[in-house]
């Protein structure tokens, strides 16, 4: 399943200014690839012109969140970052550059999901991070 524009808003409950996806494709019923092209208007850009490490989180925290709302049979659930572990950061990403970020749910515990998300631009890995998600 490819969504993009308008159509990832059904997976998501973010909006414009937070929106951190643009494009989703979910791989299986535990990983999907999505993408993000960071623009000037983007909540997370700082004076220099870069994403500010935390939007790299929200975005892999939001890429996790599509594919918990394709897998769902109604509106797209609400969650919380409860734990940020392991997170790595090669660089921030510039504004005009594409991100795409694989992520992988591992462990499920009732509503608690162990989360894994890899960001690149091209083949350069960007950033890299462990996420323990509250979803309801």
């Amino acid at each position: 399943m490819r969504i993009s524009g308008e159509d990832i808003k059904r997976l998501i409950p973010q909006r414009y200014p937070f929106m951190m996806v643009d494009e989703f494709e979910q791989r299986d019923d535990s990983s999907a690839v999505t993408g993000l092209t960071i623009r000037q208007d983007n909540y997370f850009i700082t004076y220099d012109g870069c994403m500010a490490e935390t939007g790299l989180i929200e975005h892999i925290a939001q890429s996790c969140s599509a594919l918990a709302g394709a897998k769902s049979d109604s509106e797209a659930p609400i969650g919380m970052i409860v734990e940020v572990k392991n997170f790595l950061c090669q660089r921030r990403p510039q504004v005009g550059e594409h991100l795409e970020t694989t992520v992988v749910f591992g462990f499920s515990f009732g509503q608690m999901t162990l989360a894994h998300g890899v960001t690149t631009i091209g083949a350069e890995k960007i950033a890299e991070v462990d996420l323990k998600i509250f979803v309801q």
